[in-house]
């Protein structure tokens, strides 16, 4: 598992998420998760459905915004501020190095 960077009490990035992280993830209090991978990002990453499939099983909201690297539609962050204000927390988001998830943050913040 990727490190987490708490950037506030209530939400948090990453880089990559698997399945496999996710009880460890949920272990550590977490209650929604935004995956902002595009599917087919890379070779061998899991699938948005993979990842929604196992965040389900135990009991975390899932929420698949993709974006990708330096182009962050109005569309999405949009979307990505009303998960925030519309989900249980605290909310853990991810993309390949959590950088994308921190402009998101910051773009959905500054937008609302």
């Amino acid at each position: 598992m990727k490190p987490i960077e708490r950037l506030t009490p209530s939400f948090s990035i990453s880089g990559d998420v698997w399945p496999d992280d996710l009880a460890a993830i949920a272990a550590q209090g977490y209650r929604t998760i935004i995956n902002n991978r595009p599917d087919g990002e890379a070779a061998n990453q899991p699938t948005s459905a993979a990842i929604e499939n196992a965040a389900h099983k135990l009991g975390l909201s899932y929420r698949h915004i993709p974006v990708v690297p330096g182009n962050f539609p109005a569309a999405a962050v949009v979307e990505f501020a009303a998960a925030l204000s519309g989900c249980e927390g605290p909310v853990l988001a991810f993309c390949k190095t959590g950088m994308r998830s921190k402009n998101m943050h910051a773009l959905a913040t500054h937008a609302g």
